[in-house]
Parts: structure tokens; sequence; C-alpha cells
């Protein structure tokens, strides 16, 4: 019987004709706006030659990581997510797209100073090996923004309380569907991975942590947005928000 990766169908769903990723951001500004905020506060004093957005889809934030940085490389195992790419970063001659894996991540050695995973790892049960993959081609020194959905959010804490029962340490499923992965990660697992992958955490952001569709339908996205940068330092150690985002050190 043939098997086919998670890579694999994950791919085969973002080649769907019938899925266009950049038109699912439409309506989805103050998350985009976050994780950009996120992004430019985690590398702000920062350069690098080389950067890999692996997994980058479109190409929705290479052009941030192209502020600090000579070049960007856009990875990703679709090539219909590369071919809208192309047109999304027709003014961006510093940002080159690729296809190709995260768990194959085709170059060299320690030859990259930043590597960025942004929600990717919604789709990877176990990212031991896209993980193994990044700390081989950083470079000594060099620097990983991963970000992760987090299943120990607040809201999601008020629940398990509710049923008096535990977080599960485990990639938590939130509703796989068409043989696609979609599973949150408990921040404390996340963190023992990073360092088995020998990537160390030097900061850590809570982002979206107003991503309510309530506050977004009655809150105007500049007074959501100023919340937000207000709070992605502080709530980060109690894992508040949806999303986190990490800056890796190999």
């Amino acid at each position: 019987m043939t098997t086919r990766s998670r890579e694999t169908v994950s791919r085969e769903y973002y080649d769907d004709p019938g899925f266009n990723y950049a038109r699912w951001w439409a309506g989805r500004g103050y998350e985009h706006h976050a994780e950009v905020m996120a992004i430019r506060r985690l590398l702000q004093g920062r350069w690098f030659a080389r950067a890999v957005d692996v997994g980058g889809g479109f190409g929705r934030l290479s052009t941030v990581l192209a502020e600090f940085a000579d070049e960007v490389t856009l990875t990703d195992s679709s090539r219909q997510q590369l071919e809208i790419s192309r047109r999304f970063l027709a003014h961006h001659p510093h940002v080159t797209g690729r296809q190709m894996a995260a768990c194959d991540l085709d170059f060299p050695a320690a030859s990259i100073g930043l590597v960025a995973m942004i929600r990717v790892m919604h789709h990877l049960p176990d990212p031991a090996a896209p993980l193994a993959e990044i700390a081989r081609v950083l470079k000594p020194g060099g620097c990983a923004i991963i970000e992760v959905a987090n299943s120990a959010h607040a809201v999601n804490r008020a629940r398990y309380l509710a049923r008096g029962e535990p977080i599960p340490a485990a990639a938590r499923d939130i509703g796989s569907r068409d043989g696609i992965p979609y599973v949150n990660h408990h921040p404390d697992t996340v963190a023992r991975q990073f360092r088995a992958a020998g990537l160390q955490v030097r900061r850590k952001l809570s982002v979206s942590n107003f991503r309510h569709p309530l506050l977004k339908r009655v809150v105007p996205a500049r007074t959501l947005l100023a919340a937000e940068r207000i709070a992605q330092e502080p709530l980060a150690g109690a894992c508040f928000g949806p999303s986190l985002m990490f800056l890796l050190e190999k």
C-alpha cells in the first residue's frame, strides 16, 4: 500500500485551484499586522546576509524579512503558492522563490543567517524533521523566528480548568480536514523540541492576543493593534494569545 507524507498532502491542499491562500487573508488584517509587528520587534537592530522564509506561501511576510536581510529566499512545497508569489513579489527583486519541503531544505549546512517559519507548525504534529533542517542550515549564532499555534492560550486554559483536566502536552488536533493536519502545540513541549534540535529560545512574544471575532467586529482595527503593541511582550510569559512567536538562536 502506498502512503503519502503529511507534507505531500499539505502541498496538494495548497495547490488546489479552488483554494487561494492570498484571498484567505482578506478580512484578516489584524492578524497579519500583529505578526508583522512581532517580527519587526524580534529582529530590530539585526541584519543578515541571507534569510529564508520556510513555507512562506505567496510571500506575505517575505517582504518584512527583506527589511532585515540582503536577500530572502521564499520556500514552499506548493507550486501554486510560488506562482502567486511571483506576482505578489514582482517589485521585490531581493526576494526569490524556490520549491522545496520544510523537512528537506536545499541549502548547504551553516549557510543561512535567519530562518523564519510562520503558520507552518500548525500543519506539523511532529515538527522534529523541519526543526532539524532549520538548525542544519543556520550558521552558528544564526537566528530563527518560529510561530506556534498555542494550545495553552488563555481561553483554552479556562476550558480545561472548567473540565478539571490538564492541557495535553502532545500536539492537539483542532480540526484536521481533507487529510491536512491542523494542530495546536503546547509551549513547554515545543520549547523542548527546539532544544532537541539545537535551537535555544532567546525571546518569546504573545501574538494576535485580541483575535476574538466579537472584538474584531466591534473594536476598530487601529485600537486593537495599539493594544496588541502594548500586550505582546508582557503577555508572553503567560502564553496568553492563540499564537506565540519565538526568537531562537543556534
